[in-house]
Parts: C-alpha cells; structure tokens; sequence
C-alpha cells in the first residue's frame, strides 16, 4: 500500500520541496518582523541610536555674568544705610529700647544691598561693615532724638540738626556694653549679607 504523497508546497509537511522546510513560518525571518533581540516597542524602534525617543531636552541657560562694581555697591550700600538708620532710629525712639535684631537687620540690608548691585568683589563685605557700623550709630542718635522730641515737646528735626553735638554727648553718656554689641552685630550682619547675595 503506497503512502500519500502532499501536496506540493505544503508549508507544514515534513520533506516538502519548499526551501524553508523545518522552518516555523511564524519564527524568525517573516517579512515585516524584528530582527531577533530587538524590541519592536522600544526605543530604538524608529529613532536613530543615540536619539531620545520622548524629543530632545532645551539646553541648559549659561550662567549669569558675575558682577564686580564695587562704586555701584558701596553707593547702594550707603542708600540703604542711611534708609535702615532712619528706621532703626525711629524703633528706639518709639519703643524707648535698643534691640538686637534690628540692628541685626541694618547691618544685613546693607550688606545684601552692596552685594547684589557690586557682586562679589572682595572689598564690598569689609565695606559694607564699616558703614553698618556708622548706620547703627546714626540710627541710635535718631531714637535719642525722637525719644527728646516727645519728652521735651520739641520738633525732631530742631533736636537733629540744630542741637546734633548735644545727641552725640547724650550718647556717649548712655554707651554701655549692649550699645557696642549691637554695632558689632549690625557689622557681622553685614559683612554676612554682602557674601551671600553676591553667591
């Protein structure tokens, strides 16, 4: 009894003349497949090597310019000098007291002012401590004569401008050690803030 023979082209027959013969069809080499060890859903699936597959990234922004002027920086240094003293000295005069942290902010309103208009030149933070020193001065003198213009019912600025040598020998009467400890705080807060803005 003789075998029957397949039909010529029988993809799944066993010796079948067709040259993938043993073959899964299904395997790998079907039209239209990826290669093996390639994942058609990745991302090298339709981007060149290399390439980020979610689109590029924007370039990180340059660096700003750093800022050196020193001129600027002790002019604006001064401006907030004389603005905090006037400030500071209206405190002590109103509430009839020194305390620490405002001078604390003097000294760093000046220092961060020469700071962040003059940069980071070393001479801006030793310059910005001797005029917070001179505005927590100036500042103490304002609270003795606002405190004056309310205990004698005189105006503020008579006592200032007119009787200015009289308000410095008040102070010096009335120095004790807090008065030092609050020139030396106002001069490390400045000497702090001018560094740190320049940062």
């Amino acid at each position: 009894m003789s075998q029957p023979v397949p039909p010529p082209g029988n993809p799944y027959a066993q010796g079948a003349s067709d040259p993938s013969a043993g073959q899964n069809p299904y395997a790998q080499g079907v039209p239209g497949q990826q290669p093996a060890g390639q994942n058609p859903f990745g991302p090298g699936a339709s981007q060149q090597p290399g390439q980020n597959p979610f689109g590029a990234y924007p370039p990180a922004p340059a660096p700003a310019p750093r800022r050196n002027n020193v001129g600027l920086g002790i002019l604006a240094a001064v401006a907030a000098a004389l603005v905090t003293a006037g400030i500071y000295g209206a405190i002590l005069g109103g509430i009839e007291a020194q305390i620490g942290w405002a001078a604390v902010g003097v000294g760093f309103a000046v220092g961060f002012a020469a700071g962040k208009v003059g940069g980071s030149n070393p001479a801006l933070p030793v310059v910005s401590a001797l005029l917070s020193l001179g505005a927590v001065y100036l500042g103490q003198l304002v609270g003795i004569a606002v405190y004056a213009s309310k205990e004698f019912h005189v105006s503020f600025t008579d006592i200032f401008l007119d009787d200015f040598g009289g308000l410095t020998t008040a102070w010096s009467e009335g120095k004790d050690v807090m008065t030092f400890l609050f020139l030396a705080l106002g001069a490390a807060a400045a000497f702090s803030g001018a560094k740190k803005a320049a940062a």
